[in-house]
């Protein structure tokens, strides 16, 4: 008789005390491998921002201070423009005139492609920011309450997810805020009858054709953007 009793004992199962226990504990595995992750793309960003980003700041800044030049910029006929107003000064083009002036310039993706910088995206898929200069149509006020385009010399930032573009924008400029500040999106640069803050254009729940699908497995939209440059 004792021997049935512990027999049916042991084939018992679990109490919803223990049950519960489990989850709880599965529940927090998960919070904190998602929080985890978000802390490494948030890492991921400062450094690209910093180290990147910033880092062509300086070497368009450090170019102008050695050369008296705008980068591309003519010295017997001198514009004040990038590339004297023509098409963008990107990849190798770009890399050769630092070079040549003696500037430094960030190791981005590898040696000879210096101006790309891959990094991952909220779901895990490969994204490459690549930046240029140039010259182009830029909104400012004209003292009267309204908005004028002018000429300007900006650094243009391509394959930027939307959170990392949030993210850039509030960093330089203290909030995120797609049409006024130094970090613009490209389509609000040169509005002029746009006269209040707007949004990104775009959210992390679009995937990479545009369409908004809000899937884990799908590579996140990109937008390109805007910093503007002085002088």
């Amino acid at each position: 008789m004792n021997n049935s009793r512990c027999f049916h004992r042991r084939q018992d199962g679990f109490s919803l005390i223990e049950i519960s226990v489990v989850l709880v504990v599965i529940g927090l595995i998960i919070g904190a491998v998602s929080i985890g992750k978000d802390l490494q793309r948030n890492a991921t960003y400062q450094k690209m921002n910093a180290v990147f980003v910033q880092g062509w700041q300086s070497a368009y800044q450090n170019y102008y201070n050695r050369t008296g030049l705008i980068i591309g910029d003519d010295s017997a006929a001198p514009t004040s423009q990038v590339n004297q107003g023509g098409v963008a000064l990107c990849g190798d083009d770009l890399v050769s005139e630092m070079q040549q002036a003696g500037v430094s310039t960030p190791t981005g993706r590898a040696v000879g492609r210096e101006t790309e910088y891959a990094y991952l995206d909220s779901n895990g898929n490969p994204q490459q920011v690549e930046i240029c200069f140039l010259n182009i149509n830029w909104a400012i006020p004209d003292g009267t309450g309204t908005y004028v385009q002018r000429r300007r010399n900006a650094m243009t930032l391509s394959g930027l997810t939307p959170d990392l573009a949030r993210y850039i924008d509030a960093q330089i400029d203290g909030r995120s805020d797609a049409r006024f500040g130094q970090f613009r999106e490209q389509a609000q640069a040169a509005a002029t009858a746009t006269t209040t803050a707007q949004p990104w254009s775009r959210d992390n729940r679009s995937e990479f054709t545009g369409a908004v699908s809000n899937l884990d497995e799908s590579q996140v939209a990109v937008l390109q953007a805007y910093y503007l440059m002085n002088p």
